[in-house]
This record gives C-alpha cells, structure tokens and sequence, in this order.
C-alpha cells in the first residue's frame, strides 16, 4: 500500500505548485510522476516548560542539572543563532522557553557568574533585534549586551586550544566556554544534521577547527548530511566534540519542532493539490498571481513578515550523544515518507530562504548550496535520484547578493569560481588567501557579513550531489551567465527540460518531486 505523502500523477491531475525562489509557480509535470509531500506536524509538547524542567531533573546519561551546580560558579550558556528554524519560530522561540526555565534553576542555586553566547560559528553576527527575538524581551533586558552577545571566531586573544583527535585535528573554542565551570547549549535540531557535537565544537569553534571538517574530500566522502550515521562530515564533528567533552564539564539541551510553518491561512501550501478545496484552490491560485505580479522587495516582505508557527515536539538533556540519538529519532518521525526505487529525474521547487540568508536575498551560490547541498541530501538510504540522474530546478538564479550579509560572496562568485569551479582547487589555491583578507575580516567582526571562508563552504556543500548527479537543468532563470557559470543548463519550460533529461530520445523517464518546503525526507531503498 503507497504511504499518504506519496501521490502518482494521473492525466488529469491538477498542477503542482512550486516555489521558484520568493514565487510561486504552476508547474505541469508529466503522468506517473511521484510526488512527495511533507507528513502532518506531530504532536507540540501540551506543558512545555513543565517538560523543560523534567529533562533537566531527568537527564540522559548524565546526573541531574541540579547536582552539578553549586554557588559561585561560573556558567557559559551557548544557544543556536537564527540559521534554523527557517523561518524564524514564532515567540516564544523554543531558545526562549528553555533559557527561561534553565536561568530561573541556576539563580536558585545561587550562580550569577552567567554568560549566554550566540553560537554563531562563521556565520554573521546576529543583530539586537534578532537576539531579542530568540531570547525574550526579559533575558534579553537582563543580559545584553555585556552577558549576552555574539561568538567571534576571529578574536583569538579569546579562542583556546583544547587538544587534537586522534588524527590530529585541532580543537579550538571559546575562552569564556572553556574556562567556564559549566557549558551548557541550548539547541534547536532542526534537521537532522543540527545538534549533537556539531553544536559545540562548529557554532563555538574557530576557522582552523571549521576547515578540519569543511572541506572538500570531507563533503565528497559524506553520503548524506541528514544522517549522521552515513556522514564523513558527522563523524569528523564527533571526534572534535569528544575532544570537548573529554576536556570540559558538558550539559546538553536539545528540541525538535513540528513541521508546522505555514499558519492556517497558508496551511494548504503543504498539501497535494488535488486535495484542496474550492476556498483553498482560490487563495493558491490569488498567491501565485500575487508573487507573479508584486516587485521583488514586495515578495522578500511579504514572505519575510510572517514567523513559522512551529511547535516543540520534544526536549532532551544530558549527555551529548544519549540526548542526540533520541533527537534524531523524532526528527526521523516528523520528516521521513518511505521511498522505493530512485528517479531518473528529480524536480526541486527551490524556496526563498535558506538558513544563510535569514532577513537577506537568496543569492545565487545560496541557491546552488541548496540545490546540490541541503535539498539534494534529504533522505536516508540512497538518494532520491540515480547516479548520473537529472536535477531540474525551478529559481530565477538572479544575479542579486545582499552587500551587508553577503559581500564575500560577490567577489567568490565573480571573481573566483571563472577560475574554477573545482572544489578542491578552489580550497587549496584561494580559500585561506581570501579568508583573510581583512577588509571582509573586519565586516564579518563589527558588521553582519559572514565569514570570508565561508562562501567556499556553501561551495564545497554542494560538492557529494554534484558529483552524483550528471545534469542540473534550471527551469525560470532570467539569465543564462549564473547557470553556466555554475555548471548548469537552463530550460524555457518543464517539458523542455524533460525533452533535455531524455537526451532527445522518445523514452521514459522515472520522474520524482520532493514537494517541500516544509521539510519532507525520502527514506529510499534502491
């Protein structure tokens, strides 16, 4: 019996609906096509503070939160920065609910000694609104800006040298994290690569421990980054967070959230479109005139202005890897659709937002990250397409950055990748060369740029599906330079780009759309 997320096209089937970048876009794809679609939000938690508390009084592997405190010590707080969920959680954040519950026992037991870090990695700093948004207006009054404030991987005067893996790759941290009597992080998994000792060790590390890991042949032996038991890249991150557990007294906190990010006037955004009724059938075909119509910064606001309704479906604490194994589980509930068989064709509606350009435009590198990276990697077991398959992906590929956010990015995409395009050239040859540079160096410390190394990274993301699938076709872009500059082929239409896939050949292809957002995974078997 087919699972209800999997839906077969017949003739008369109505159009799907993709987002093409901040449009959306009917799409007419051919009889047979499997569709994907994302499961119902599991169940939010009914007394979430009241489940905050127990995990902390009940942890895994661990004594209770209790036992470890006592007056006087020195306590580092780390919690995720607004790179997830996407977007941005409706308040109170799950960041919020946490720290709430987590200050009110530490000030019962006498420890004002208390910094939160933004464990931002070389990501760019989060703006006082943006913290105050994750926080809570009464965290944020009582700690910003002295308490609580944004990681900086460059400060090295405050970055410390735990050790090294067995195989000898460097482990820096935070000065204030190392030296604390206690580090707790606070996490939201959003998928299932978030979290786990991924959260110490990449958002409270510095650039020489990122490029142990954020590499080329690390991606390139990585068979799926949202399985951490099939990932080069999670098990390089282990080695580094075992190193910080060995050396550091650790308590953990991880979340999951539902997939609840549209809200009920938009909930009909996730559904298979033959499902909807005559209200919902109108307000997607008004959306859809709407994107079409309305100017670029009109769409990006009207998109930008509304949070996520998600909901928090569990909460774990204790240590690192007992708390992880049982995230990753809920995780795996909400977002995997059993799949049987791979897809000579997979068809990828590309979304306005990914976790690197919350509040920015998605520029185009952010739109090949997804591509190849994130979206490529949604499945467990083998990937939704085969081996020399086709990717057809729906996004104007504008050739637009952001300059606050993302003006590394500008010089990598066109003054860098017309030298190459081979990810390990690009990491060799240029990468620690433009990494520090100090101009981008001082945006990325007293601005909100993101890090100079850091759209290599987005690069080299996409290195394991480019190097699995043959050809990427674009189907809307509204310039050819990006697409060929990337690699890519573009198409005036889905059925050319289909006519493209099959080499001019009158035979048939296996066509699958991964129908998201929300966030959908196929757990495929060959």
């Amino acid at each position: 019996m087919d699972h209800p997320c999997l839906v077969t096209l017949e003739r008369d089937s109505a159009p799907r609906v993709l987002f093409s970048g901040d449009r959306l876009v009917k799409v007419d794809l051919p009889p047979g096509t499997r569709c994907i679609y994302p499961k119902p939000p599991i169940a939010k938690l009914k007394d979430l503070p009241a489940a905050i508390r127990h995990a902390l009084h009940h942890p895994l592997g661990s004594e209770p939160l209790y036992a470890r405190l006592r007056p006087g010590m020195s306590v580092t707080i780390a919690i995720d920065d607004l790179s997830l969920p996407l977007p941005p959680m409706r308040r109170p954040d799950a960041r919020q609910s946490v720290l709430e519950v987590l200050l009110a026992l530490l000030a019962d037991h006498g420890i004002d000694d208390i910094e939160i870090i933004v464990a931002t990695g070389i990501h760019r700093r989060m703006k006082a609104a943006e913290i105050r948004w994750m926080v809570g207006d009464r965290v944020f009054d009582a700690y910003w800006p002295d308490r609580l404030y944004n990681h900086d991987a460059e400060d090295l005067d405050n970055i410390v040298r735990l050790g090294e893996t067995e195989l000898g790759e460097p482990v820096e941290l935070s000065r204030r994290a190392a030296e604390s009597d206690l580090l707790v992080y606070v996490n939201i998994s959003f998928v299932p690569m978030n979290g786990g000792h991924k959260s110490v060790a990449v958002g409270l590390g510095s650039y020489a421990s990122l490029r142990a890991h954020h590499n080329p042949e690390t991606i390139r032996s990585t068979h799926t980054y949202m399985d951490p038991g099939d990932s080069e890249l999670a098990r390089k991150i282990a080695r580094l967070g075992r190193v910080v557990n060995e050396k550091l007294s650790v308590f953990t906190i991880e979340t999951t959230v539902n997939n609840r990010m549209f809200d009920r006037n938009l909930s009909f955004l996730s559904k298979n479109e033959d499902d909807l009724d005559a209200k919902e059938r109108f307000l997607l075909e008004a959306l859809v005139a709407t994107t079409a119509r309305l100017p670029q910064a009109a769409r990006q606001a009207l998109f930008d202005k509304f949070p996520a309704p998600y909901e928090v479906t569990g909460v774990w604490a204790g240590e690192t890897e007992a708390v992880h194994e049982r995230t990753l589980a809920r995780a795996f509930e909400q977002y995997l659709v059993p799949v049987q068989g791979q897809a000579d064709v997979l068809v990828l509606g590309i979304p306005y937002i990914s976790p690197y350009n919350v509040h920015a435009f998605l520029n185009p590198l952010l739109v090949s990250c997804l591509a190849q990276g994130y979206l490529f990697n949604m499945f467990r077991g083998a990937p939704l397409v085969k081996p020399g398959g086709t990717l057809v992906l729906f996004h104007p590929c504008t050739d637009k950055f952001d300059h606050e956010q993302h003006a590394p990015y500008v010089d990598f995409v066109h003054r860098i990748l017309p030298e190459t395009r081979d990810a390990v050239r690009l990491s060799h040859q240029y990468e620690q060369k433009m990494a520090r540079d100090p101009a981008f160096l001082q945006m990325f410390r007293t601005g909100h740029a993101y890090h100079p190394a850091h759209p290599f990274y987005m690069w080299y993301w996409g290195e394991n599906g480019r190097q699995h699938v043959g050809r990427v076709i674009v189907v809307g872009a509204d310039n050819d330079y990006i697409p060929k500059l990337f690699g890519w082929e573009t198409a005036p239409s889905m059925d050319e780009a289909l006519y493209r896939a099959r080499g001019g050949e009158a035979r048939s292809l296996d066509v699958t759309l991964l129908h998201m957002p929300p966030i959908v995974m196929g757990d495929v078997t060959p």
